[in-house]
């Protein structure tokens, strides 16, 4: 029996790349977008300051309280938004940020850390610039045990005092003797190679003066310091640079239990900080009151650091501050 049924053949044609549809395309580019979303976010988290972050956020708690006072947008072309207070929900964000960087990036709180550290850096190795110069100077070492140095929260102090038989002045005069001129003259030309501005101050010892009555130790303390400053202005200090002349009287005794020891007739030249300076200026401490360091009972005289650095590297260092190229200076001129 004959089998009449057909006999189909089927033909494929296969080709080198079939049609898979573009849906995965449209999946791909929300892919990266995403990813470039994230990236964004990731660097914004990074790069932007605790403020600008709390006003990020203020805005996305409390968008009434911004969009009322100047940008709608949390992040605006024209500036950082600010917060309405009148109008926020937030009690959090009522405030505008303090501080905010300046045009080259850094903020105030940098500036004056860096200068802080720029300044006690500067006031150390003055520190040990004089005490290299005491040493050195033959005439000056025989004095030494009258020079004491020390750091304080108002700068470098330089005390010169009275010894029993060596006075620094006539007796009940402001007239110096001649080796209190030559440790003056000696010192000006090292105090002038930082740019901090100076105080000097006298002091008598607790011994009523005699003589006239309208003149008494408040006066000649007062005398004995501004003679000591025209020797340091003789020696080459800017006068432009003692930002006080004051007399103490017996009111600050170097040595409490003996208020009449020699050692309280003394002159003291601080070279001040900028914070104490600003005291001295009127910018900070209106009350009137003198420097903590005028008030209390002076401590016992540093002594040189025992890594001390060598003359010649001292004065090399010491240059930078007088010929402006410190860092921070540099950091200022950006």
């Amino acid at each position: 029996m004959e089998n009449n049924q057909p006999i189909i053949v089927k033909r494929v044609k296969k080709t080198a790349g079939g049609h898979h549809g573009g849906a995965w395309k449209i999946a791909f580019a929300d892919f990266a977008t995403a990813m470039m979303a994230f990236f964004l976010v990731m660097w914004l988290m990074t790069s932007a300051t605790p403020e600008q972050k709390k006003a990020i956020s203020g805005y996305f708690q409390d968008p009434i309280g911004f969009t009322e006072s100047a940008s709608p947008y949390a992040i605006d072309l024209g500036g950082t938004p600010t917060p309405a207070p009148e109008r926020t929900l937030n009690p959090d964000i009522s405030e505008t940020p303090e501080s905010q960087p300046d045009e080259t990036g850094v903020s105030t709180d940098q500036i004056e850390t860096l200068a802080e550290k720029m300044e006690q850096e500067r006031l150390e190795l003055l520190l040990q610039e004089l005490q290299n110069k005491v040493e050195e100077n033959p005439e000056l070492q025989r004095f030494k045990d009258q020079i004491l140095f020390e750091i304080t929260q108002d700068g470098l102090r330089i005390q010169i005092m009275d010894a029993e038989n060596r006075p620094m002045f006539a007796l009940g005069s402001a007239n110096l003797q001649p080796y209190f001129e030559d440790i003056l003259l000696a010192m000006a030309d090292t105090i002038r190679a930082v740019p901090n501005k100076i105080s000097i101050s006298g002091h008598t010892d607790a011994k009523p003066f005699v003589g006239r009555g309208d003149f008494g130790n408040w006066e000649l303390s007062s005398n004995r310091a501004n003679a000591a400053r025209r020797v340091l202005v003789a020696g080459g200090y800017p006068d432009e640079q003692v930002a006080r002349v004051v007399g103490y009287a017996s009111s600050a005794l170097f040595d409490r239990e003996d208020p009449f020891n020699p050692v309280n007739r003394r002159i003291d030249i601080v070279v001040l900080t900028k914070k104490a300076q600003r005291a001295i200026e009127g910018e900070q401490g209106a009350n009137g009151e003198p420097p903590a360091q005028e008030q209390a009972p002076a401590p016992a005289p540093s002594q040189r650091p025992a890594a001390a650095l060598p003359a010649d590297q001292l004065r090399e260092r010491l240059n930078i501050f007088e010929s402006g190229n410190s860092p921070l200076d540099q950091l200022n001129n950006q």
